[in-house]
């Protein structure tokens, strides 16, 4: 067979995370550029300083508390710069004496209102910086600004200690005005920049919006209404027409159809019958059935899902290494060219010296900021990651988006991934002295112990012909072989037939020119035997996706080559390809075959990604670059695979390839637009154009542009909605 049978156990809890510890403990906080700090209580980012944000999964009220706050801040903040701006602006036009030498009193109570009132909490970020010597944009901002609040307070407080060559006209300039607007642009920036990160979240809080608050309990045969939370495993739950399904569980009574598209991104409803999985927060449509719980709680696909989004949007993309270092070794050279900057004006610019040094030297540390240059990395992967989940496309970190849109390679398993997955029995071909009954019921009798599709296969056929079961014991899984057990004091077996040793090992003729047969049709053969003789074969069919060849067709276009690892016969293997397009094919292989194949195709050219159903292809999965779950709704094996397909479809990796592309190319966007304003704008600020055109950038127009860095990273990355997956 193409894996080996095993009985199947419901998925093992995964190991408790960062937010599931969160629900039971108390609240996680984290920093969006570093997410490996974690804290218990909100506060700042100790390396970078930036608010440290609730992990979505546990609450939407903290983010709109801070949302809210920052746009306060910034209304306040507003309110008392514009009238500093604007008298700033004003004194070249003022003509009354007594305004204007108001002027300068009333700016300065005005910017020490923004200074130690709204705009304070960006300033201690920054004193923070320099103690704990985790330099980042907060110091340059701190210095910027401090140096200009600083300078016209003593301009204003002591104005006859300032020599003549530190004013302009007469006049000694005051900068309360840039320090009041540069602050007040920076928490514009912050503002927006939370207001992005709550949507990013998006995904997450639909997600937790589908579960349904009651269920219908049926207890003594009477129905009764109660709260999800009180629903245990092996409750049986009535679902009425329309309703929402509250917890994972197996259909016991009834059929229907169910929407399950807030798991796969499929929109067509699923039709489901007795012995089917659902799966909570999936929509019943038509009929009503009786479900017997399974899974409740954290361990719900649902809660898993979540959990999995959460952790994929915190983690790190190993190109934000690239904006980690630049960022770290930004800072002191940008400290350096300002004060290079202060150090030309002065003893070479033009009068007024002082006047001009300081403006220069501002500017150049403002401008510099690299607010941008943080953002741009996290908030692409934020809004990846949950678009990837409101597709099906379950992402277990930023490492695993990145390299999906590098991949080079691909191996596929054949069932669940190119076929459905729900195969069906075709033929049943007993040797002359036995009868078909006989031998459905005996391999009936061992594979109803299994989940594996074929083993369902068998299981379907023999309840459609209402076929008992015997009697087995010593139940045992061969690896990549079959499964045997005890009947009646004989060793049976169901498998490959390769996979079993007979004492008499001569097979009957009309077995294996039948095999020959089923076998060119593309169809599977399983054998029957006991440690006697060979009992008769089975053929069965698994129809391929009507997806796959589409799929196939996209990947190739994406340049990637695909190769079909498959456990059937190389017959049956090239059967299908010939059909969807694969010409590379594996055949007969275990899950240790699967392994070593992969192993030798590793080298540094190649992205190798392995796609199967993430329990039995582990070893396959755990050697690629990216391991891909194809998770058929009923395990998801989320711990051994980079990337989950909640629906088990081939068109999912081409998607969360197309994806992954696409956030990079975001990403690498957003670096772009990080660093050109900070490329151009240093040399500008440091007055580079003043000797051809007499331009000089004043410290407020660096602050908009440092700030309109950050506006066009957060815009652009919310522009990745628009993409269609």
């Amino acid at each position: 067979m193409e894996q080996e049978h095993q009985h199947h156990h419901s998925v093992k809890p995964l190991e408790k995370t960062s937010s599931e510890f969160s629900r039971v403990n108390g609240k996680v906080y984290t920093c969006t550029m570093h997410p490996e700090i974690k804290r218990s209580e909100p506060g700042d980012c100790p390396i970078c300083g930036m608010t440290l944000v609730l992990q979505k999964g546990d609450s939407n009220e903290e983010d709109e508390a801070v949302v809210r706050s920052l746009g306060r801040k910034f209304y306040f903040s507003l309110i008392f710069s514009t009238p500093v701006f604007l008298l700033a602006m004003g004194e070249m036009f003022l003509t009354s004496e007594m305004l204007t030498s108001y002027s300068g009193w009333i700016q300065f109570i005005l910017g020490t209102i923004v200074f130690f009132g709204p705009s304070f909490f960006l300033i201690k970020k920054g004193f923070k910086s320099f103690k704990t010597l985790n330099l980042n944009m907060y110091t340059l901002i701190t210095l910027g600004v401090g140096a200009a609040y600083g300078y016209s307070l003593f301009a204003v407080l002591f104005p006859n200690l300032f020599p003549e060559t530190a004013k302009m006209h007469g006049k000694i300039g005051l900068y309360f005005e840039a320090s009041s607007v540069i602050l007040t642009l920076v928490i514009l920036g912050e503002y927006l920049q939370a207001r992005a990160q709550r949507r990013t979240g998006d995904a997450i809080q639909a997600l937790l919006g589908l579960a349904p608050k009651s269920a219908h309990k049926l207890d003594a045969e009477k129905e009764i209404e109660i709260a999800v939370d009180e629903i245990k495993i092996g409750d049986r739950l009535r679902i009425k027409p329309g309703e929402k399904i509250p917890i994972d569980g197996v259909i016991l009574e009834g059929v229907s159809f169910v929407d399950e598209s807030m798991l796969t991104g499929e929109p067509i409803p699923v039709e489901k019958r007795v012995r089917d999985k659902v799966f909570g927060a999936s929509t019943n449509q038509t009929g009503s059935f009786i479900i017997q719980a399974e899974r409740v709680g954290a361990e719900t696909v649902l809660s898993q899902i979540i959990r999995m989004v959460e952790e994929a949007q915190r983690s790190k993309a190993p190109i934000q290494a690239l904006a980690d270092r630049v960022a770290g070794f930004f800072v002191p050279v940008v400290i350096f060219i300002s004060a290079v900057t202060f150090c030309l004006w002065y003893f070479l610019g033009p009068e007024p010296i002082i006047a001009n040094s300081i403006l220069n030297s501002l500017s150049v540390l403002i401008i510099a900021c690299p607010c941008a240059l943080g953002l741009a990395t996290p908030i692409s992967i934020m809004v990846g990651v949950g678009i990837g989940a409101r597709n099906g496309i379950l992402i277990r970190n930023a490492e695993a988006l990145e390299k999906m849109g590098k991949a080079t390679m691909l191996f596929t398993d054949k069932t669940g991934t190119l076929t459905e997955g729900k195969p069906r029995v075709t033929d049943l071909i007993p040797v002359s002295e036995v009868s078909e009954e006989y031998l459905l019921q005996l391999a009936y009798s061992l594979e109803q112990m299994s989940e594996h599709p074929i083993a369902r296969a068998i299981v379907h056929k023999a309840e459609e012909l209402n076929i008992k079961s015997l009697p087995s014991q010593n139940f045992s899984s061969l690896t990549g072989r079959g499964v045997n057990a005890k009947i009646d004091d004989l060793l049976v077996f169901v498998g490959k037939k390769t996979g079993w040793e007979i004492k008499d090992d001569s097979i009957p003729k009309e077995l294996q020119s039948k095999e020959e047969e089923f076998l060119s049709n593309g169809k599977t053969v399983i054998w029957v035997a006991d440690q006697k003789r060979w009992i008769g074969i089975i053929a069965i069919t698994d129809p391929i996706k009507s997806t796959t060849n589409d799929a196939v067709s996209r990947l190739l276009s994406f340049g990637i080559r695909i190769l079909m690892l498959t456990g059937d016969s190389m017959s049956t293997g090239k059967k299908i390809g010939d059909q969807i397009g694969i010409s590379e094919i594996y055949a007969g292989l275990s899950p240790q075959d699967k392994k070593e194949i992969v192993s030798k195709f590793k080298s540094s050219n190649e992205v190798l990604l392995v796609a199967g159903d993430g329990i039995n292809d582990a070893p396959a999965l755990t050697e690629a670059d990216v391991g891909i779950a194809m998770g058929s709704g009923t395990e998801i094996a989320i711990q051994s695979a980079g990337v989950t397909l909640v629906k088990g479809d081939l068109l999912g990796i081409s998607k969360a390839i197309y994806l992954s592309r696409a956030t990079m190319r975001n990403i690498k966007q957003n670096l772009f637009f990080a660093f050109i304003y900070n490329f151009l704008g240093i040399p500008i600020a440091a007055g580079l154009l003043y000797p051809f055109f007499h331009i000089l950038l004043s410290p407020m127009i660096a602050g908009a542009a440092m700030s309109l860095s950050s506006v066009s990273v957060v815009v652009n990355a919310l522009r990745l909605y628009k993409e269609k997956v």
